[in-house]
C-alpha cells in the first residue's frame, strides 16, 4: 500500500460584501460542528446506529457516510489553528 498523501490546503473564505461574516463566527461554527460529531461518538446512541439511520433515510452507502463523519470530526483540527483570546471579558 502506498504512502498517504498530505491533503492539507489553504482555504479561502469568500464573504457577502453587503453582509460580511466575521472570521471568528465562521471559525466558531466549524468548532461547533466538529464538537457535535465528537459528542456523537461519546453519546449513548452508538455511532453505527446513527450511520444506519442516515443510510436508511438517504440510500447512501455506510462507507461514504462514515467518511463524512470522520471529516466533520476533524474540521476543527484541520482548519482552526488557534483562536485569539479576548482578554476584555
Amino acid at each position: 500500500m502506498g504512502a498517504k498523501k498530505n491533503n492539507l490546503r489553504t482555504v479561502t473564505i469568500k464573504t457577502d460584501e453587503e453582509n460580511p461574516e466575521p472570521y471568528e463566527l465562521i471559525a466558531d461554527s466549524i468548532i461547533k460542528i466538529s464538537e457535535a460529531f465528537e459528542k456523537i461518538n461519546s453519546g449513548r446512541l452508538k455511532r453505527r446506529v446513527i450511520l444506519l439511520l442516515i443510510k436508511d433515510m438517504t440510500g447512501i452507502g455506510l462507507s461514504e457516510i462514515e467518511k463524512v463523519f470522520i471529516a466533520a470530526e476533524g474540521l476543527k483540527n484541520t482548519f482552526i489553528k488557534s483562536m485569539p483570546v479576548n482578554k476584555t471579558k
